[in-house]
């Protein structure tokens, strides 16, 4: 299970050094073999292969009328490992679509990650949080 928020740096070759309290139970879960793919929200999705395989078949069984989110998920989705210095390589395509530049914020959700830049994360919960709780969590409490 991850959670949390870590503010990281993507360095000129598009790498980002996994913290190590994720980067210990990636190697665990899934020996470090990670996919990556666009988030509709602008963000990017950073899954442990073995969690992915089962998110891609939910993914590619939607019906046709849900093909522009297939086409968003399954179509960019790319296989990366974290490598032995405990980084991970975010290709150019996903950090271009993310406008992942330099500062970024890792964020722990549960099963998987999502990554995004810092500014834009920070301006999209302000408007998530202006708009207040969806029904959805009517009923939660803290």
């Amino acid at each position: 299970m991850f959670q949390g928020a870590s503010k990281l740096t993507i360095d000129a070759k598009g790498r980002l050094s996994m913290p190590s309290r994720h980067r210990d139970a990636l190697m665990a879960q899934c020996e470090g073999r990670l996919t990556l793919t666009r988030h509709p929200d602008g963000c990017v999705l950073l899954y442990p292969r073995s969690v992915w395989d089962a998110k891609r078949g939910e993914i590619a069984a939607l019906p046709f009328s849900a093909r522009a989110l297939q086409r968003l998920l399954l179509g960019n989705a790319i296989d990366v490992d974290v490598d032995s210095a405990g980084r991970v390589l975010v290709p150019t395509e996903l950090r271009t679509a993310a406008a992942l530049d330099r500062d970024v914020m890792l964020l722990g959700m549960g099963a998987h990650f999502e990554l995004w830049d810092a500014a834009r994360l920070d301006a999209h919960e302000k408007e998530q949080l202006a708009n207040g709780l969806p029904e959805a969590a009517a009923d939660f409490t803290f």
